[in-house]
């Protein structure tokens, strides 16, 4: 074997090695983006979910406060269109369980939510109820904590996910 033919297969051997390397890179460069956007996705759907629920809860506090103080059409109109908006983020949220133990957590969302709703629900306008802040503090005011805290924790999963995530993709991209 000449010399020329031993160079020319050590250049075709180097040319190939790099070109798949190249390959391999793209490819890898293509896997965590869209690794990447799926993490988005996913968590940032339901970290705007529960920013949609504690939104609503918070309303439907205010909602409360307003029935207790006798003013029922206010009050109920608010209440309403609060629980169909966190109907909506539930949903999503329900919709979108992506992480081990997050389906526990929308689980817990919903029993609370639940007893939080059964406080409200029933008339509170011309009863015992009305004007009674030591029942709102009590009951309903401590529903609505344990709710918000509950929806809180899934916020926080969802972030801590993101961002462990995020974190693994960075060190898989700068490898």
């Amino acid at each position: 074997m000449g010399l020329r033919l031993k160079i020319l297969s050590g250049f075709l051997i180097l040319t190939m090695m790099l070109a798949v390397a190249g390959i391999w890179s793209i490819y890898e460069l293509t896997t965590v983006g869209t690794s990447m956007q799926r993490l988005l996705d996913d968590n940032y759907k339901s970290i705007n979910a529960g920013k949609m629920m504690i939104e609503a809860l918070e309303r439907e506090d205010s909602a409360i406060l307003l029935l207790l103080s006798g003013k029922w059409k206010q009050g109920r109109s608010i209440i309403e269109s609060a629980d169909e908006q966190f109907q909506e983020g539930f949903t999503i949220a329900h919709n979108n369980v992506t992480i081990p133990g997050e389906p526990a957590y929308v689980e817990e969302i919903e029993a609370k939510y639940k007893r939080y709703k059964d406080l409200w629900v029933k008339p509170i306008v011309d009863n015992s109820r009305q004007g009674n802040l030591d029942w709102y503090f009590q009951e309903v005011h401590q529903a609505f904590q344990d709710v918000k805290r509950s929806v809180e924790k899934l916020v926080a999963l969802n972030d801590q996910t993101m961002y462990q995530t995020a974190s693994g993709l960075k060190n898989r991209a700068h490898r």
